[in-house]
């Protein structure tokens, strides 16, 4: 069989798994982990074959970055403004939905918008401070309900449902 034309070019991860899977890392890199008895020619024919999602992902990955670079050259003015605004948020939801967190905390978190502790302090990144108010709304209250549940069962979410009823539109602001 022929070699099958691959513009990309990625790294071989081989373990013992049992099928292919394909990554795009953070850094842009493509890597196939792949079990070891699998030829070089099936991973070239797998590669192809998700030419379409790799393609996609490619360049989703890529206005991603440029994204992160626009937020992180506005580092300073997004972590005033966390520091101004959330505790504000937070302060008006805890009212609302009759909890109290036991502190808050602006991170740099670059993977996570925010966490609750086993001891219901709440942590957001100064990141959130790019998205559009409804999103950061959504974020505090979805921290805030994991003060009364530590998981994102169907309660969790009525709660949070409770108090922003379009919550997954909100959510959906989050995702790039």
């Amino acid at each position: 069989m022929s070699e099958v034309e691959n513009p990309y070019t990625y790294e071989i991860i081989r373990s013992g798994r049992r099928s292919l899977a394909l990554e795009i890392t953070d850094d842009m890199r493509i890597v196939i982990r792949a079990p070891w008895h699998v030829s070089r020619e099936t991973v070239e024919q797998f590669v192809h074959k998700h030419r379409r999602w790799l393609d996609t992902h490619w360049d989703l990955q890529q206005r991603r970055q440029a994204f992160q670079a626009r937020i992180d050259a506005q580092e300073e003015i997004l972590r005033r403004r966390a520091q101004e605004e959330l505790p504000l948020l937070v302060r008006h939801y805890q009212t609302q939905m009759g909890l109290e967190p036991a502190g808050i905390r602006i991170t740099g978190a670059a993977k996570r918008f925010g966490s609750c502790s086993n001891v219901n302090r709440l942590c957001f990144s100064w990141r959130l401070m790019a998205y559009p108010q409804a999103a950061i709304e959504y974020v505090v209250v979805h921290e805030l309900s994991h003060i009364v549940h530590k998981n994102h069962s169907p309660a969790f979410y009525a709660l949070v449902a409770s108090v922003l009823p379009d919550y997954r539109q909100r959510a959906q602001l989050l995702r790039l």
